[in-house]
């Protein structure tokens, strides 16, 4: 029987654990170089007295395992560490894991007696011992002594433990490289949303907008998933601490879809496909509020449930956007390829299928990192082809589809402006109509395109004939206007139709059939006849319809107004009254001799 119970003994017995020597050659001891014993408390009731050495069932200590709790288990560790005589270096216990939940140690005080300190992110911040994104504690192990550590674990989901301990000193470094790291992301990202909601406002375009929205939500899940919100944002509450990264992510996974979705442009094309992905991202405000009120494993399903579908459908429409030739499609799918990976490796972690590490804490941020400005590249792409759609629709809206030149509503603004400045300025201008008179019959004989190419023919001469500062608009399906600036002689007018009217007569050589153009014209001097522009643009229409087609005269022009000087005041207008009544009728000046 003893020979039989030395064994089981031994290994219930841990009296030669081994030792970890916090020496001053080291600064850093991690992974496999941490030694000691675990044991896991399968009703998670046992206190630090339970667990004191020949009380508990102890086994070797491997960080690298992944243990699966629940809601009642608890990881227990016991580490001894001794510190050289000489040593003058201060060290830590650290668990760079920002997602553990909750972590106990127990150290003894230079009294002897057993101190607890808390941490994780179940716990608020400012309640740790020492806050920062992930638990650490300070060691109080005089040198020259070896003291026992017990380290109590709480996790619902399955994890592997990291364990390190570390020197002051190397502690504030690693801290503050980890921290600029993390700034310039986080500076990234916020320099971009605010650039996005500056071109939302300045461009009027609501993508830019939702794509802001879009990085705000990552920002944020990211900043709880690596522990910077829990640390600078919210300190004060341990329980969103807890609950925000699930909340987060299943935010940010719902608002990745919906951005796909209206990026790529899928509602024209793929309907159905459409309307799913528009219900599945919109689910994920739902599930973010089920997330919070559910158990703890119900939801982990649940995140990586979401989680999958958005990456899967994120690549279904980006993939589908490329194949059809759409270069949005292939910035898209470029974006999401990293972050799909660094999910994978997340989801992993979190069902146990992979221990905790740099690789998977870190992979989502630098995921990110590389998502944001391919992501912008492709909302570029995608707002410059938008823009180029809206100026080709404003530019149907203004100018005339066939020709080019302006549509009737901005030529009659146009001719309000100039009947207003000649009336306050003085400035002179000259309005013309041109018919081309033949038009119909062209069509009748030679058909719509031939017709259409005689418009075309016309416009051309017509630009031989203005100047920039002129004004060139089609008001009628075979008419033309004109406004030409600062002419106050006909004589100016004369000659500018009069070529144009030559020009038309001229066929064109080799053109098919051989058509001439055949053009009237009505116009109006300003400085003759100042008319409203609606009774200014009704008399030029009279004056063109009151020409026969055969007419040898094809410029007319408006008369001017018939006026009578007036006397200066109302006193001369009496006395020239009574003067001239007073003269005799029929009176005749003396006949020189």
């Amino acid at each position: 029987m003893v020979v039989l119970l030395a064994p089981w003994a031994a290994w219930s017995q841990p009296a030669t654990s081994p030792v970890v020597v916090l020496d001053e050659r080291t600064n850093l001891i991690e992974g496999g170089q941490v030694t000691g014993w675990q044991w896991i408390d399968g009703l998670g009731t046992a206190a630090l007295e339970q667990v004191l050495p020949g009380k508990a069932s102890w086994q070797p200590l491997d960080p690298e395992a992944i243990h699966t709790l629940g809601a009642r288990s608890a990881l227990w560790m016991r580490i001894r560490v001794s510190r050289p005589r000489d040593s003058t270096k201060g060290w830590l216990l650290e668990f760079p894991l920002p997602l553990l939940d909750q972590v106990t140690l127990h150290q003894q005080d230079s009294y002897g007696r057993w101190i607890a300190q808390t941490g994780g992110d179940t716990v608020a911040v400012d309640q740790w011992p020492e806050p920062g994104r992930y638990p650490f504690f300070r060691l109080q192990v005089p040198p020259g002594e070896s003291r026992d550590l017990y380290v109590r674990i709480r996790h619902l989901t399955a994890v592997s433990v990291p364990v390190s301990f570390v020197s002051e000193s190397a502690h504030d470094r690693r801290l503050q490289t980890q921290y600029l790291g993390l700034g310039v992301v986080f500076g990234g990202l916020i320099l971009l949303i605010a650039a996005c909601l500056a071109q939302s406002r300045v461009y009027r375009d609501v993508t830019y907008a939702w794509y802001a929205a879009y990085a705000g939500v990552i920002t944020l899940a990211v900043g709880a998933y690596t522990g910077v919100a829990g640390h600078l944002v919210w300190p004060g509450s341990g329980v969103w601490a807890d609950t925000s990264q699930g909340v987060l992510a299943l935010l940010a996974a719902g608002a990745a879809m919906l951005f796909v979705r209206d990026l790529s442009g899928i509602a024209a094309r793929l309907r159905l496909l459409d309307r799913a992905v528009l219900w599945a991202g919109f689910a994920g405000l739902v599930l973010a509020a089920v997330y919070m009120v559910v158990e703890r494993s119900t939801g982990v399903m649940l995140i990586g449930g979401y989680l999958l579908l958005a990456c899967f459908t994120s690549f279904l429409i980006a993939y589908l956007a490329w194949r059809r030739g759409d270069v949005v499609g292939l910035w898209v799918l470029l974006a999401y390829t990293p972050l799909g990976v660094a999910v994978t490796l997340v989801l992993a972690r979190i069902f146990g299928l992979a221990a905790a590490g740099w690789v998977t804490q870190y992979a989502v941020v630098a995921a990110m990192a590389l998502q944001v400005p391919l992501l912008l590249v492709a909302l570029n792409l995608r707002s410059r082809e938008r823009h180029g759609t809206l100026i080709r629709e404003l530019a149907l809206s203004t100018q005339d589809a066939l020709t080019g030149l302006l549509a009737p509503h901005l030529f009659n603004d146009r001719l309000r402006q100039v009947t207003s400045r000649y009336r306050r300025d003085r400035e002179d201008a000259a309005v013309v109509f041109i018919d081309l008179v033949n038009y119909n019959r062209i069509k009748e004989f030679h058909g719509q395109p031939v017709a259409e190419q005689s418009l075309l023919r016309s416009v051309i001469k017509l630009r031989r004939l203005v100047r920039d500062v002129d004004t060139a608009a089609r008001v009628g399906e075979s008419r033309f206007a004109l406004i030409l600036e600062g002419v106050s002689a006909r004589a100016s007018v004369t000659d500018r139709v009069a070529r144009l009217i030559a020009a038309g007569l001229m066929p064109l050589k080799g053109l098919t059939p051989e058509v001439t153009l055949q053009f009237h014209a009505a116009a109006v001097i300003l400085s003759e006849r100042l008319m409203e522009p609606q009774a200014l643009t009704e008399a030029l229409d009279e004056l063109l319809a009151s020409m026969s087609q055969r007419t040898r005269r094809p410029i007319r022009f408006i008369e001017p107004e018939i006026t009578r000087p007036l006397p200066l005041d109302a006193g001369d207008s009496v006395a020239a009254t009574e003067e001239d009544s007073s003269l005799p009728k029929h009176t005749r000046p003396p006949v020189a001799s």
